[in-house]
């Protein structure tokens, strides 16, 4: 009885490598605590081309966008990076290095190529993406937004997040404004490299705090800072 198992327990495991390797989604793995690992990001166009052709736009096209560029795109917002002097930083400047930022993927039914509809949580540290709770709630975060269509057409929306009192605990009276720079930093960087792919945003700044926070089922301490729905322009 325990060969039978053992023999049945090898089947199950050949068929689902089987099952893997031939569904064609070969650009991400799973870590072992089930946080997708993206892969190593690819900028496209030189800076010069990126910053004559962003603009802001709010027609996007019903089309997925691919699990590779959207690496880049939140790699750019607020992903880790090395050098020689501070060693591991960020992408960003952060006012003491404290790095208040948070960044969310909220994706639709059909939003990226190799993600299930839902609401994902950036982590810089290990360039992967956690999911929170799947369910696509595009409608609701429009809503929240006081209603911008745009929002529930675009395929999907990265939200950035600060923890004010994060800073505060250094910066005191001046941590809102150190916060607010840095998003704006992550929110340039955003547009740039969606620039690059041929892809289209725009800054939404426009919204009830607390629907957005329910929305995304933020901790207390986390404050709604730019919403940016992402997805190819119809023209």
């Amino acid at each position: 009885m325990r060969k039978n198992l053992i023999k049945k327990g090898s089947f199950w495991l050949a068929i689902t490598l089987i099952l893997l390797l031939s569904s064609g989604q070969q650009n991400f793995s799973f870590s072992q605590d089930m946080k997708i690992k993206l892969n190593a990001p690819d900028l496209k166009i030189s800076l010069k081309d990126a910053l004559n052709q962003r603009r802001s736009c709010r027609d996007f096209k019903e089309q997925a966008v691919e699990l590779n560029t959207l690496a880049s795109i939140l790699w750019a917002a607020n992903g880790e990076k090395f050098d020689s002097v501070t060693q591991a930083t960020r992408t960003v400047p952060s006012a003491g290095a404290i790095y208040p930022l948070r960044l969310y993927l909220l994706t639709g039914k059909g939003g990226t190529d190799q993600l299930k509809e839902g609401l994902y949580r950036y982590q810089p540290k290990e360039h992967s993406l956690e999911l929170i709770s799947e369910g696509d709630r595009r409608a609701e975060l429009s809503d929240a937004c006081l209603s911008q269509d745009f929002i529930r057409i675009a395929p999907l929306s990265i939200i950035i997040t600060g923890n004010i009192q994060l800073s505060s605990n250094r910066y005191r009276d001046r941590a809102r404004q150190y916060v607010y720079t840095e998003a704006g930093h992550a929110a340039q960087n955003i547009y740039l490299s969606v620039t690059s792919f041929g892809l289209a945003t725009v800054e939404v700044g426009a919204f009830i705090d607390d629907k957005v926070k329910t929305t995304l089922n933020l901790r207390r301490e986390e404050t709604p800072l730019l919403v940016m729905p992402i997805g190819y322009p119809t023209k």
